[in-house]
């Protein structure tokens, strides 16, 4: 194992400016997958669970899916939410039982509420209500994807070391090009979200800046005007 005196911010840092990663890539199509950007993880200003890494993060993240929409390009949006017994949420919610605890994240809750921010077609994007990290865990995601005939499947939302490290992860061994854009993702400590985004990018996903992303729809645009 190697050792190091250096951060994981550090690391990150060291890792994307290494050429010799060869990246996935964009492919042909896309889809957005955009995890859980509600309230319960996007409003410091009301709920400790909360982070922000990126103030700009729903801003770009918007970006992302006001572009797709152009395209004709499915969008999706998940949010964790739980029944009143809490039994939807398994062995998950049965480490702290506070009003903070995951399981605890309810059904028409105000902390299962999308941050008022992020702008939901409610006319042709897709919402899935997630139970576990992976947005393709028991969600019709799968097949959404197979219908559109995507191959790159872009992921934003958080948090970085839990639902998007997981949906990149099912992402990559369901065969799909997978990018997470790093403006885009969000976690509870710099710590936690930078060891994550380089482990992802070393194995599993291409971190990229947000920029890269927005210029691949446009010029997929372009090409289609």
């Amino acid at each position: 194992m190697q050792t190091t005196d250096k951060t994981a911010k550090e690391i990150f840092f060291d890792v994307m400016a290494n050429p010799q990663r060869v990246p996935f890539g964009f492919g042909k199509k896309a889809v957005l997958v955009n995890v859980d950007p509600q309230k319960a993880y996007t409003r410091t200003d009301l709920y400790k669970t909360a982070y922000e890494t990126d103030p700009r993060q729903l801003e770009y993240v918007n970006a992302l899916a006001e572009r797709f929409r152009r395209l004709g390009w499915p969008v999706v949006w998940t949010h964790v939410a739980f029944l009143d017994s809490a039994e939807d949420a398994g062995v998950w919610g049965t480490r702290t039982d506070t009003p903070d605890s995951l399981q605890n994240i309810k059904y028409g809750s105000d902390r299962a509420a999308f941050d008022e921010r992020v702008n939901i077609d409610y006319d042709r994007d897709v919402v899935y209500t997630k139970r576990m990290p992976s947005a393709f865990f028991e969600t019709p995601l799968q097949s959404l994807l197979v219908w559109h005939q995507v191959d790159t499947v872009i992921v934003t939302g958080g948090s970085t070391s839990g639902c998007i490290r997981a949906t990149a992860v099912e992402s990559l061994s369901r065969g799909y090009r997978t990018i997470v854009p790093e403006e885009c993702v969000a976690d509870k400590h710099e710590s936690y979200h930078y060891a994550n985004l380089t482990d992802l990018h070393l194995k599993y996903a291409d971190v990229v800046k947000v920029q890269s992303a927005l210029d691949w729809l446009d010029q997929q645009a372009a090409e289609k005007a």
